[in-house]
């Protein structure tokens, strides 16, 4: 892995993020914030972002590239899509990572360090640190809402082939 420093909240940065769709709802002085808590990693082909079983506090958008997901060595899906965020469960719920992560050929992303908090607030009013903290959240829930239903899609079209296979026996 390639890593960069801390990433700074100047305007050429802020429009990069601005063109992550995930990130078109965030005003100015929110992705500036976010800057702050953020580097970019690049990865080589096979190369792991996100261990199953780790407890890291990193969050991730995919700026190019693609990423494959396994759980218990099964893949679980391939995501290639720019701006798509992954390992937002370990932040939401502080459990271990539920799914290992590996880039699939070359792949960038956008690091946010959530134990970095305090590189954002120590100048920042409560309320300013409350609503960005609530957009990050909402991404989450969208994100969250998103893959839930194409699990749920996933499970009813398994269980649909699995009614046809005891039939035939």
């Amino acid at each position: 892995m390639i890593e960069s420093k801390y990433l700074k909240d100047n305007i050429e940065n802020i429009q990069k993020l601005m063109a992550i769709p995930a990130l078109r709802d965030f005003e100015t002085r929110s992705l500036g914030k976010l800057l702050k808590l953020s580097k970019i990693r690049e990865y080589e082909d096979g190369e792991a972002i996100i261990r199953e079983g780790d407890s890291d506090p990193w969050l991730y958008f995919l700026l190019s590239g693609k990423i494959r997901i396994s759980k218990e060595s099964l893949e679980i899906g391939i995501i290639d899509k720019k701006g798509e965020i992954f390992g937002e469960m370990r932040i939401v719920d502080s459990m271990d990572r539920s799914a290992t992560v590996k880039a699939f050929g070359k792949t960038v992303c956008l690091a946010v360090d959530s134990a970095a908090a305090s590189r954002i607030t120590p100048n920042t009013p409560q309320e300013e640190k409350l609503d960005f903290l609530l957009l990050l959240y909402r991404i989450f829930a969208e994100y969250m809402s998103i893959r839930l239903r194409a699990t749920n899609e996933e499970l009813v079209a398994a269980k649909k082939k699995v009614k046809r296979l005891i039939s035939k026996l």
